[in-house]
């Protein structure tokens, strides 16, 4: 049990860190700034980690830039106020992403101006259903080994579908229930203390009121994991954050 336990657990936060650090705060918004070498390797811990579930950077940029432009109208790929239920909103959202992997759909020149992330060779080798494949084996076998009983083998569909599952939450939770720091357009909220186990994501409100900003989190009583991880990684010089707007996040260079 204590295996499953750990891998369950890594497993969810190493694809949440690198949902929230790679594809979000970096392929989407480029919070900051990183080397080539250094880019290289979070594309590829971002697939590695996501396993099954690889969510092709420069398509979830593309989806998610859409997102903020339309938020919360008929126009936004995964709003929860156009759905009865959050797997229809998963379906819809899916549907969208997989049009910009393949190039059926063609996004607005607007939201591929900024710079997207593309490791052709990777994106495919990665969004492939015979890799998938193999991720998903590797799962199952771990948990035919490790797991007490076929009970626990109900957890294996979150393993497989882990990327999608956490933006679900996050899109789903993050613009229907909660609370607001500011008031907005869209429907967006901050859900606590979901926000702290969903390392930042979840504090909507906060990132719709200012897209830009790196650091989620906005009360005292906020905490954003991944922002205090890339604090680090700044201080380690590898990665360069760019400046932000509140006093208390000045960043020296």
């Amino acid at each position: 049990m204590t295996a499953i336990l750990l891998f369950f657990t890594l497993h969810w936060f190493l694809s949440l860190f690198f949902h929230s650090f790679f594809l979000h705060r970096y392929a989407s918004h480029q919070m900051y700034t990183a080397k080539p070498g250094w880019e290289k390797t979070f594309y590829f811990l971002t697939w590695f980690v996501q396993g099954s579930s690889f969510l092709v950077p420069r398509a979830y940029a593309v989806m998610h830039r859409m997102h903020h432009a339309y938020s919360d109208t008929e126009k936004d790929p995964h709003s929860p106020h156009f759905f009865k239920d959050i797997w229809q909103m998963m379906v819809h959202t899916a549907r969208i992403f997989s049009g910009f992997v393949t190039g059926k759909n063609v996004p607005d020149p607007e939201f591929t101006r900024e710079y997207l992330p593309v490791w052709d060779k990777l994106d495919k080798f990665g969004h492939n259903n015979i890799t998938r494949g193999f991720f998903i084996a590797g799962y199952v076998a771990f948990y035919f080994f490790f797991a007490p009983s076929f009970w626990w083998f109900l957890l294996l569909p979150i393993h497989f579908l882990m990327g999608p599952i956490q933006g679900a939450i996050v899109n789903w939770f993050g613009h229907k229930m909660g609370y607001r720091n500011y008031k907005i357009e869209d429907h967006s909220k901050n859900t606590t203390p979901w926000g702290v186990l969903l390392m930042g994501e979840l504090f909507q409100n906060n990132h719709h009121k200012d897209k830009d900003n790196a650091n989620f989190a906005r009360k005292w009583y906020e905490f954003d994991l991944t922002f205090v991880i890339m604090r680090v990684m700044h201080a380690l010089r590898i990665i360069r954050l760019k400046p932000v707007h509140l006093p208390q996040q000045k960043l020296k260079h």
